[in-house]
């Protein structure tokens, strides 16, 4: 057996080097590969997170902050404990669900952190949330200072989050074209509903309580009057309603499982429990000894009148 040795030319060199910045650029791009979502959270005088697992609190032991990301600080010092910010974006609010703190962002995305350990536990995406946050193309929108726009935008985000107990913790998401239900323990999709028609729903006066949520609609006719909408209630463990209702019907949660709902002068005030998903009979109200619901401590008669007086 011969050998022959060959010098290597210009052109067979090429496509060797060729591989080799591809390998190299491949391996630099996946050094700096972006965390995802822009996540970044970092615990006190660290720049991750602790990777320590016994280095966990309640979250009872925790104040936590909105602005711009997540901030949490011990109660009992004040001393600043973790913080968990997005690249680009900015915390508007958050609720607890259970032990997890679920945060609204500027960009549309919902999250959700276990404060014991802040760890992000699930992230979720609401179609058209980021627009309606902004107020984005509604009128006067471009006469706002950028203080308005802060201020609206935090508002709004207040308005869009609900977080319920019932039988295990979870989040609702309410936009004027959408609403989405997440199961908190892992931030599946349980349910997403447009409304139909001339419809829209109304975040600003929904309402949520152990229970359920409680999502009013406004509709309009072909000529763009307001006609009669409606409610829309949603909850997890079993199948959600619709009740009628004037355009401008309003609600007030009562307690953990009763919401007022007052539809105008004519109508009068009626309670619903989210509870049993049936309407609490007024106090000495014929239908009262076969109603699905018997009134409760202070009926509901006193409840309106109550509530009237505020």
């Amino acid at each position: 057996m011969s050998w022959k040795s060959r010098a290597l030319s210009p052109r067979s060199i090429l496509p060797a080097l060729a591989v080799l910045l591809v390998l190299v650029a491949g391996a630099a791009a996946h050094a700096n590969k972006p965390v995802p979502f822009g996540d970044r959270v970092a615990a006190k005088g660290t720049a991750e997170a602790s990777a320590d697992p016994t280095a966990s609190l309640a979250a009872a032991d925790l104040d936590l902050r909105v602005g711009p990301g997540l901030e949490a600080y011990h109660r009992a010092t004040g001393e600043h404990a973790w913080s968990y910010q997005r690249e680009g974006a900015t915390a508007l609010h958050l609720s607890m669900a259970g032990e997890n703190a679920v945060v609204v962002w500027d960009d549309g995305l919902v999250t959700s952190v276990r404060p014991g350990d802040h760890q992000v536990r699930w992230h979720r995406a609401v179609p058209g949330l980021a627009d309606w946050l902004r107020g984005a193309g509604e009128p006067g929108a471009d006469k706002r200072t950028e203080e308005q726009r802060k201020q609206l935008a935090t508002e709004r985000a207040a308005a869009s989050l609900h977080t319920v107990r019932e039988s295990a913790p979870w989040v609702a998401v309410v936009t004027p074209e959408l609403t989405m239900g997440f199961r908190d323990a892992d931030g599946d999709l349980r349910y997403n509903s447009k409304p139909a028609g001339n419809c829209v729903y109304d975040p600003e006066r929904t309402v949520s309580t152990d229970f359920a949520v409680l999502v009013p609609r406004s509709c309009t006719n072909s000529t763009g009057q307001q006609v009669s909408g409606g409610i829309s209630g949603y909850r997890m463990d079993s199948s959600g309603w619709q009740l009628n209702a004037g355009p401008g019907v309003e609600m007030k949660a009562l307690d953990e499982r009763r919401v007022l709902i007052s539809d105008g002068p004519i109508v009068a005030p009626k309670v619903f429990d989210t509870w049993a998903a049936a309407p609490e009979a007024a106090c000495g109200s014929p239908a009262e000894p076969f109603a699905a619901v018997r009134p409760g401590a202070g009926c509901a008669a006193d409840g309106a009148q109550e509530a009237r007086g505020q």
